[in-house]
């Protein structure tokens, strides 16, 4: 299956502005830029947690040497 060409996707672009108007067009990609930023944060979010949880799990573990 190809990619849509510039013809096809001009078409896609009339067609949702005739059926949901210029205004709502513009709220919903707000609606998707927030998805998409709270979406990255999470991930981040999710990356820097398991990297603490390996570097908890690196600490020094040698057990202390007896003193008798």
């Amino acid at each position: 299956m190809h990619a849509p060409g510039p013809m096809q996707l001009l078409l896609i672009a009339i067609v949702l502005l005739v059926l949901f108007g210029r205004g709502k067009i513009a709220s919903m990609m707000g609606e998707v830029g927030k998805g998409i930023t709270a979406f990255k944060k999470g991930v981040k979010e999710g990356s820097d947690e398991i990297e603490k949880a390996a570097a908890d799990s690196a600490k020094d573990v040698t057990p202390e040497k007896d003193k008798a």
